[in-house]
């Protein structure tokens, strides 16, 4: 099966999964793909949108219920949930519609936020709110970049498979950066 017909198949797929581990390198993948022809870019909006919204809406709800419990047995997230906290308390709307755009605090906010005080009504709008802006924000990006590579490589064909495998070997990268810190803050603590 080519690349083509992997990405067309399960492109949307991929970006509905991927939101719930990798957000915002997978929707620069699909808004690549988008670029390629392989996918719609509205839709790949759409899907990151509706996936990234229920599942920070469930951590949410999972904060509400089994934060404490949960944030005991990450230390690196518990060390870092007064800061989080503390901008929360001042910046509540700001906050809940940017988190996702918050390098290492992303994955926990909406947990933390279901610990505060905030109504479920309120983050439920805001949350939709902030996961449209993300969507719209972050899925054109990797449109653009497929742009940018044309116009200095030209025609990608010939080129598609090392470029979504360096994007996406540049993300797992990261999440395995992320996750070594997150291990060793554990055990330092």
């Amino acid at each position: 099966m080519s690349l083509e017909q992997m990405v067309t198949e399960y492109g949307y797929l991929a970006i509905s999964a991927g939101t719930f581990l990798q957000a915002d390198s997978i929707l620069i993948l699909g808004g690549l793909a988008a670029h390629r022809g392989y996918l719609e870019l509205p839709w790949v909006i759409f899907w990151a949108f509706l996936c990234t919204t229920v599942s920070d809406q469930m951590v949410f709800l999972l904060g509400r219920t089994k934060g404490k419990e949960i944030l005991q047995r990450r230390p690196g997230w518990k060390k870092q949930s007064g800061r989080v906290l503390s901008i929360l308390e001042r910046h509540q709307t700001w906050f809940i519609l940017v988190f996702r755009f918050l390098y290492g605090v992303r994955s926990f906010s909406p947990l933390l936020i279901g610990m505060s005080e905030i109504r479920q009504t309120r983050f439920t709008i805001l949350n939709i709110l902030g996961g449209l802006l993300w969507a719209v924000v972050i899925g054109p990006l990797g449109y653009l970049f497929g742009n940018a590579i044309e116009s200095v490589f030209g025609n990608i064909k010939h080129h598609e498979l090392p470029i979504f495998l360096g994007v996406l070997g540049i993300a797992l990268f990261a999440r395995l950066v992320i996750f070594l810190k997150r291990k060793a803050a554990s055990q330092g603590a």
